[in-house]
């Protein structure tokens, strides 16, 4: 399937996007920066879902995710949403607000069904959205977090300590679990190398245990389909057993969750069409290239079923 592609963003930007051949249009409803991919010939109100894709700490505009939706008939816009003009500079008291006006560019492209797509913190903010904004019918959470965890780098003040939440809503701080900063990394490790920091998670829930409960993310709250995809090999943080807990909250509520786990995917699953993800020089995710593949390509059929509201979820795990 054919796919158009526009880019928002600051002009420099769009010089640069024009150089590449892409499109570039000015600040749209609110979108400081983004990518937007859907199919080919016709409007965009021929596309009657709209998915909202969000990155993880990386912070990264997920293009290559995006043109995946398109080919299967859908819009697709992601957008930076911390780390850009007039954001925060971290992942810190980050307004879940700010994803409201991406949300209405879907809807005043015509999207009548729309879904959320993140990963990693990404996937702590789509699930979030679900519970607070109307009018999302779909999450998708890859490597998911059962909690609010607190920030991950400065907020506008340009600190990153004392620990505050992620997020706010209507000018309020989220609940969240702060970080023990006694933790260390295993000993042996070769210096200077990538770092596994899920022992850190591991060791603040037992720290802050206290914490957990206000914490949580409350999904049983949620009206939106969910789909939670989680690796058992993880080496960033428990997102297998979050996304337990977070199916145990569903299915206590009598509401319907579907779970689609690997035992040796780590926390970077890759879709059907996507590269491998790279190395990185900072952090251990675990999984191999193929378990990573496998989980994606498991993962494929349940996300699109409930992005497009096809079929209803069933329960699994």
């Amino acid at each position: 399937m054919h796919i158009v592609e526009r880019t928002f963003g600051d002009p420099g930007e769009g010089a640069r996007e024009a150089a590449r051949g892409t499109p570039h249009e000015a600040l749209c409803q609110g979108v400081r920066e983004g990518f937007l991919a859907r199919p080919a010939g016709g409007p965009v109100s021929g596309c009657e879902v709209g998915v909202l894709v969000l990155s993880g700490s990386s912070g990264r505009i997920e293009e290559e995710r995006c043109r995946l939706l398109a080919r299967e008939g859908m819009a697709a816009l992601s957008i930076r949403w911390f780390g850009g003009s007039g954001q925060p500079p971290g992942i810190c008291e980050v307004p879940l607000e700010t994803f409201e006006s991406a949300i209405g560019v879907l809807r005043a492209g015509g999207a009548r069904r729309i879904g959320v797509l993140g990963t990693s913190k990404g996937a702590e903010a789509a699930l979030h959205l679900s519970v607070h904004l109307p009018g999302v019918d779909a999450v998708v959470a890859l490597s998911p977090t059962s909690v609010t965890w607190a920030n991950v780098g400065p907020g506008r003040d340009g600190q990153a300590r004392p620990y505050r939440s992620s997020w706010t809503w209507r000018g309020r701080p989220l609940p969240f679990v702060p970080l023990d900063d006694s933790w260390a990394p295993a000993p042996g490790r070769p210096e200077g190398g990538p770092v596994a920091v899920l022992g850190w998670y591991e060791q603040s829930r037992r720290t802050y245990a206290d914490r957990v409960d206000a914490a949580g993310i409350p999904v049983e709250r949620s009206g939106a389909e969910l789909v939670l995809v989680a690796g058992g090999d993880d080496e960033m943080w428990p997102s297998l057993r979050s996304a337990e807990e977070l199916a145990a909250r569903r299915r206590a509520a009598g509401l319907p969750v579907r779970v689609v786990s690997g035992p040796d995917a780590g926390h970077r699953p890759r879709l059907p069409g996507e590269g491998p993800a790279p190395a990185s020089t900072q952090f251990l995710y675990g999984g191999s290239t193929a378990a990573d593949a496998a989980l994606g390509a498991a993962a494929w059929p349940h996300m699109l079923d409930a992005l497009r509201g096809t079929r209803a979820p069933a329960e699994g795990a």
